[in-house]
């Protein structure tokens, strides 16, 4: 196991990446004394692959469990899902001292986060992420959300988990359309902090794909370090340093959005998203043609999409239109500088950013 420790002023917490860990989590949480009664938020596949792991391993602890289960999807991650969720919870809480796990990937550790953080003004979880995307990225940074029919995340609060533990064995159960998915994150954290991390995904993509034990370790514990850097620098995005890691995100998040959020997958979108960044940077004659080629052929290496598919320009512009990051009616991107640095810029125009998107279509 390697320990990350996440050292914010209020709520540090560990980040603790390892192999054949899962079984380990109860050992973790007595030390840190949140409760004894533990409520796992998952859903049906992660519960049938990893689900009696954790669960022997937290009764051996001492621990009592109680097992609730959400469709896989973005669509649970809704407010309807979660207050069926604290409903629930309410039900069972009788007497007793509860923490939550979120014990999924980016939509159940979105979820249940938003779930603790909502119920009882709040009450402890740990995040136990078990895809490629979740502990690279989501599980990591205390960002809680649920979806609105407007948009990604528009509900949501900064609600520090206790522990994130990620167990890369879990990931080998992954189809590879998720590991693709996750590694979209991964690309994006060696544009914007790592060009030597970049590179070494470029050369070890295979290996990733293939679920190279020792290569998966390497890549999330990397990308946890980066993420944990930015976000103690920045933990509640008022610097602007935060908004870095949201590189292909505006228009991702809009293409997710587009699709109804079932047309691609969230890493998918990114990738669409970080191409559609990198065409603008190019339009801005802000970075090298050859650092953008190199993103291009990395993404379309590791199979990601190249065009935009099946979602209407006129609808993505409408939905970015809700993005967080805009400020008082200016757009703001994330675009390159080069490879390993990313600049914040407002106002691109709207023009720029039509023939961007439609490059990618």
């Amino acid at each position: 196991m390697k320990t990350i420790p996440v050292r914010l002023k209020i709520d540090p917490y560990d980040i603790v990446v390892g192999n054949g860990i899962l079984s380990k989590l109860g050992g973790r949480l007595k030390s840190l004394n949140i409760g004894t009664n533990a409520v796992i938020i998952t859903n049906p596949a992660v519960k049938k692959h990893h689900g009696k792991v954790l669960i022997s391993g937290l009764e051996r602890d001492g621990f009592s469990v109680k097992v609730l289960e959400v469709p896989a999807g973005e669509r649970s991650k809704s407010a309807k899902s979660a207050f069926r969720l604290m409903e629930q919870i309410a039900r069972y809480d009788q007497l007793k001292k509860i923490f939550i796990i979120a014990f999924g990937g980016g939509v159940v550790g979105d979820l249940a986060g938003y779930v603790a953080a909502a119920y009882k003004r709040g009450v402890p979880y740990v995040q136990v992420p078990t895809t490629l995307l979740a502990q690279v990225d989501s599980a990591i940074g205390g960002k809680v959300a649920v979806d609105l029919p407007f948009g990604k995340n528009l509900a949501g609060a900064f609600y520090q988990p206790k522990v994130v533990w990620s167990d890369t064995a879990t990931l080998t159960t992954l189809p590879q359309r998720q590991i693709r998915n996750g590694l979209a994150e991964i690309v994006k954290y060696g544009v914007i902090a790592d060009k030597e991390f970049f590179q070494y995904v470029a050369g070890n993509y295979k290996k990733l794909l293939d679920c190279d034990p020792r290569a998966l370790e390497h890549v999330v514990w990397h990308s946890s370090r980066i993420k944990r850097d930015v976000v103690v620098a920045d933990e509640r995005e008022t610097k602007g340093l935060r908004s870095i890691l949201n590189f292909g995100h505006t228009i991702g998040h809009a293409i997710e959005a587009a699709g109804k959020y079932n047309h691609y997958h969230h890493g998918e979108a990114i990738a669409l998203g970080m191409r559609v960044a990198a065409d603008i940077s190019c339009q801005k004659k802000m970075c090298p043609k050859h650092d953008v080629e190199s993103l291009n052929e990395i993404l379309s290496r590791i199979g990601l999409p190249q065009r935009i598919e099946g979602v209407k320009t006129s609808d993505i512009l409408r939905f970015m239109r809700h993005d967080k990051k805009f400020l008082a009616g200016r757009n703001r991107f994330v675009l390159m500088a080069r490879l390993g640095k990313v600049r914040l810029v407002e106002g691109v125009s709207p023009d720029m950013i039509h023939r961007a998107v439609r490059s990618c279509q």
